[in-house]
């Protein structure tokens, strides 16, 4: 049994930062606590060091009874997720500073983190579920961090949703275990197809309920809007970022490992999800007024067009690289989006960024840049991303699904343009986004996601090579 934990650095040091973060916040005072931020920031480094070395030497391998597998869909979910995670750390560092439980914010960001890379490598039931409640518990206390009425109500509903889901998925797994005899994906391939039809079938759509909540899709999406106005500015830019990419590539590899040749019709399953979540996230944004609830709502129309490369997984060859690229592309976008949001903390309707162009030209410009990003305007990463996804799913045959990806995307633009078009409005009174100090941390944390988001739209053919090579069984 390889029991290679050199294979697991960067889940190691997240894990290993939060329990020394845990240690020394106990006893370093509050002046201090900022150490910790340090800590979590070191504890990132280390991880994608040792992925780029990982990915440079081509030391793809499974480790402890293959129930974990590093390859390429590993290694790119750790570039995201551990990218994306700085990107929170430095938007959060000038919301918490010297706050009381500051120690407690890094070590339950590091936790939930880890449990998304763990989501990310899963090749075993098991490990996966696992990997579910790492990534969830830790988010929970997260959501309820500032104490207030509307933070506990959406924890409340977060838990909720998520203790439902989990136990639909545990319960999944138990199936699973029954018509496989076997919790490792690719023992599972070979005993799957002889199972009963019923039995797979049920399994895989309560497997895919908790996986799905992870993603805020539909119809696992309730909680999104909630959660998202309800959290600090950073912890809702995490939520509805980092999460997704650990279940959408924990979700590929379940498929496309296990199921590949069983009976269950779950591309159509997936296709239809898609086009319901793509369509359902986009109506109800047309009309909101809050800028967290809007990009709550956007945020699940993405998750819809990012189901299009889970449903022809096993279909085309284009779906493994389309769906990583597109996760990376996302990610720095809707950061990006948040961090302004985050830079001004007094503004929270689309009224309130009115005339902010002649006032913050700058958050102003990587807003515009994140938005019509978010829509799939060229050249940004999203651009490139939707048509590498729309390609894979024709690819795949499922053209009616590509169809309807195009009019939501036509769709979204009216929303994205609703919240736009005060930027640039000439007015005679001082609104409240003008009044908002943006700290210099989370401005620069801005510039650094928009920049991103345009460059991997711009340098897409060497990012898309990332995400080419195939899974280990």
């Amino acid at each position: 049994m390889n029991e290679n934990l050199t294979a697991l650095i960067p889940e190691l040091s997240l894990v290993g930062a939060a329990v020394l973060g845990l240690l020394a916040g106990s006893w370093l005072p509050r002046r201090r606590q900022w150490l910790i931020a340090a800590l979590a920031v070191v504890a990132c480094t280390a991880g994608l060091v040792a992925t780029a070395i990982t990915m440079a030497t081509g030391r793809e391998q499974t480790v402890f009874s293959d129930q974990f597998a590093v390859d390429v869909a590993t290694d790119a979910g750790r570039l995201i997720v551990l990218g994306a995670l700085l990107l929170v750390i430095a938007m959060s560092a000038e919301t918490v500073r010297g706050h009381k439980r500051e120690t407690e914010y890094w070590v339950l960001l590091l936790l939930t983190s880890a449990g998304t890379l763990a989501l990310i490598g899963a090749n075993d039931l098991l490990m996966l579920f696992a990997a579910y409640l790492l990534a969830s518990i830790p988010a929970y206390a997260l959501v309820a961090f500032a104490k207030d009425n509307f933070g506990t109500e959406a924890a409340l509903k977060y838990y909720l949703m998520g203790a439902l889901l989990g136990t639909t998925m545990l319960a999944g797994v138990a199936l699973f275990y029954g018509a496989g005899h076997a919790t490792l994906y690719h023992e599972l391939r070979t005993t799957l197809p002889e199972a009963p039809y019923g039995l797979v079938a049920v399994a895989l759509v309560a497997v895919l309920a908790g996986l799905l909540f992870k993603a805020g899709a539909v119809p696992a999406h309730l909680w999104v809007p909630d959660v998202t106005d309800g959290a600090p500015a950073p912890i809702a830019a995490y939520v509805t970022t980092l999460p997704k990419v650990g279940a959408l590539i924990a979700s590929y590899r379940l498929l496309h490992q296990a199921l590949p040749d069983s009976d269950v019709n779950w591309p159509f399953l997936l296709a239809v999800l898609a086009g319901v979540t793509m369509t359902l996230g986009n109506l109800a944004a047309f009309f909101q007024t809050s800028v967290k609830r809007l990009l709550a709502y956007s945020t699940i129309s993405q998750v819809g067009y990012l189901l299009m490369a889970l449903a022809v997984a096993t279909r085309t060859d284009l779906a493994q690289q389309s769906l990583l690229f597109y996760l990376a592309a996302y990610a720095v976008t809707n950061l990006g989006a948040f961090a302004v949001v985050t830079a001004l903390p007094a503004a929270r309707t689309l009224e309130d960024y009115r005339g902010l162009a002649s006032r913050r030209p700058g958050l102003t410009a990587v807003l515009v840049l994140c938005l019509l990003g978010l829509v799939g305007t060229p050249p940004t990463g999203v651009f490139l991303g939707k048509l590498e996804i729309f390609s894979a799913t024709i690819d795949g045959g499922y053209t009616w699904l590509a169809a309807l990806a195009v009019a939501n995307t036509v769709a979204s633009l009216f929303y994205y343009l609703r919240w736009l078009t005060p930027l640039f409005t000439i007015t005679d009174f001082a609104p409240l986004a003008t009044h908002a100090a943006a700290g210099r941390l989370t401005t620069a944390t801005a510039y650094t996601a928009g920049t991103l988001a345009l460059g991997l739209g711009i340098a897409g053919e060497a990012a898309l090579a990332f995400g080419t090579g195939n899974l280990l069984p």
